[in-house]
């Protein structure tokens, strides 16, 4: 499978031009032979945005999710869109359960090649240090899986990545790559390099880590979007300028993996 990481600049400017990037970047992956496309956490309005989330907000069925599903079915290619901020009520009849009858949450949407929406996965782990995030935002209650391509795919956003035992749920759910939109700014450099390689490497499946780039008056998105395989490899990854990453995945790597270091089959779940 091919898979591009789109490292789209985000800005807190404009939703037009930062939608605009992001369906550009699908295309042009998509063009390149991508058969599938992560963009990066609220690739729309900017993680830092925060007096514009109420603001911005829409439902599953809304203007920004219904350009990036378009532009997936017109171009063939599965898209995980990043994350929106989503307004909980306006998603009461999508079809996909809401953890609360009002408020906002941090989501994203797998999109197959035809434009179908298979997943929806809203950001569990909030953020509360020096971040409105955990103030703003309603926590996701669900962890959904989607089959595509011979692999079982799991979302993760961000802040996620520092929470281990979420990937381990994962890896018990039978993923064999996991997505995770991100909006990581400076200057946590190594704790980004280290938490997706760790997970990849603990888990022992291929982690892919699309972040964006982007200055805010709060901070600035690093980039260094990059795609691990199961080993930890770095198969692909970028600096932090606008960039599509782009690696090929063997799904069969994944049990190659398990199979010559069989670390998984020695854990242990038994304790008192």
């Amino acid at each position: 499978m091919r898979l591009t990481l789109a490292q789209t600049d985000v800005s807190s400017d404009s939703v037009t031009e930062n939608v605009s990037r992001a369906t550009t970047a699908i295309r042009d992956a998509a063009a390149e032979g991508a058969d599938l496309v992560v963009l990066p956490e609220l690739f729309s309005i900017g993680y830092f945005a925060f007096d514009r989330y109420a603001r911005e907000a829409e439902g599953l069925n809304g203007e920004t999710l219904s350009q990036v599903r378009s532009v997936a079915a017109d171009h063939d290619v599965a898209v995980l869109a990043g994350s929106v901020v989503e307004d909980l009520a306006a998603s009461a009849d999508s079809g996909f359960d809401v953890p609360a009858d009002e408020g906002l949450a941090n989501t994203a949407v797998f999109f197959d090649r035809d434009g179908e929406r298979r997943a929806v996965y809203r950001k569990h782990h909030l953020f509360g240090y020096d971040s409105a995030e955990s103030q703003l935002l309603e926590p996701g209650e669900t962890v959904p899986t989607v089959d595509f391509e011979e692999f079982t795919i799991g979302v993760t956003t961000c802040y996620d990545l520092r929470f281990p035992e979420l990937y381990r749920h994962l890896v018990d759910e039978g993923v064999t790559l996991t997505l995770v939109p991100s909006a990581w700014p400076y200057p946590r450099v190594e704790h980004w390099k280290l938490f997706g390689r760790a997970r990849a490497v603990e888990n022992q499946l291929y982690v892919a880590a699309a972040n964006g780039v982007g200055q805010f008056e709060e901070a600035e998105l690093l980039g260094r979007s990059t795609v691990y395989d199961p080993w930890g490899t770095t198969l692909a990854s970028a600096d932090d300028h606008p960039a599509l990453v782009t690696a090929t995945l063997d799904p069969a790597r994944v049990e190659q993996v398990r199979e010559e270091f069989p670390a998984l089959a020695d854990r242990r779940t038994d304790w008192p």
